[in-house]
């Protein structure tokens, strides 16, 4: 950055490789500021290589830090998206082969627009001297600078493909199916016999079912048949 002074006016200059910003202004006194800063914007200056000059006064110095820096945090987020209104003195548009479309119209009306394609290196370099104008202590103007802010969720959402936001639940649902396909294909348990089986070649053996106390019992293998005695009577 370099500052030049000629008597009450200052110059801040940015330098990147294809491009330069010049900024032109007075320090506003009114505020108490002294020589060295910015208060008050006299007129700016883009100077490209191989392009036409840009100039313009405060309001299209503040149009463009307010449509080329978010415009460059969305693109590297990768969701490309237009910045600035059809009536605003700059627009900038995606545009084929990694290309952006730079619209910048003048307050005068019978000046046309001008138009520039630029590539993601002018891009950057346009991008370094403006972000690096918005953090110079020295320029101290009453404007609303946008601050950098996170994209929101939905935003981030969006730059997926659809194609690939519905695989997973479609996956999981396709998983599900079959598992309940698979599970009315496979053969039901046969209930388990929990009695016990005799020996092979012997008999089961029927249970007493006498009635307790009624004097009478079945007879158990091995044991001889025996008659009861009759009591004697008292």
């Amino acid at each position: 950055m370099l500052i030049q002074s000629a008597g009450m006016k200052e110059t801040l200059q940015y330098n990147q490789t294809s491009c330069r910003l010049q900024v032109e202004g007075l320090p506003d006194v009114s505020r108490g500021l002294v020589g060295g800063s910015i208060g008050i914007i006299t007129g700016w200056r883009l100077q490209w290589l191989g392009r036409p000059d840009v100039e313009g006064q405060r309001e299209h110095l503040q149009a463009l830090l307010e449509v080329v820096l978010p415009y460059a945090r969305y693109r590297i987020s990768a969701v490309p998206r237009s910045f600035g209104e059809p009536a605003s003195p700059v627009q900038l548009h995606p545009a084929e082969g990694n290309k952006h479309r730079l619209l910048l119209r003048s307050s005068q009306a019978d000046t046309p627009e001008l138009e520039q394609l630029i590539d993601d290196a002018e891009l950057a370099d346009l991008v370094q001297v403006l972000d690096r104008l918005r953090s110079d202590p020295r320029l101290q103007i009453q404007a609303q600078i946008p601050a950098s802010e996170p994209l929101g969720v939905r935003e981030l959402i969006d730059r997926i493909p659809v194609r690939q936001r519905l695989a997973a639940p479609l996956g999981g649902l396709t998983a599900l199916v079959l598992a309940a396909g698979l599970g009315s294909l496979w053969p039901a348990p046969r209930p388990l016999n929990l009695s016990p089986e005799a020996p092979a070649g012997q008999n089961r053996e029927a249970p007493n079912t006498a009635a307790p106390g009624s004097g009478s019992a079945m007879p158990i293998k091995g044991e001889p048949l025996s008659v009861p005695k009759n009591s004697p009577s008292p």
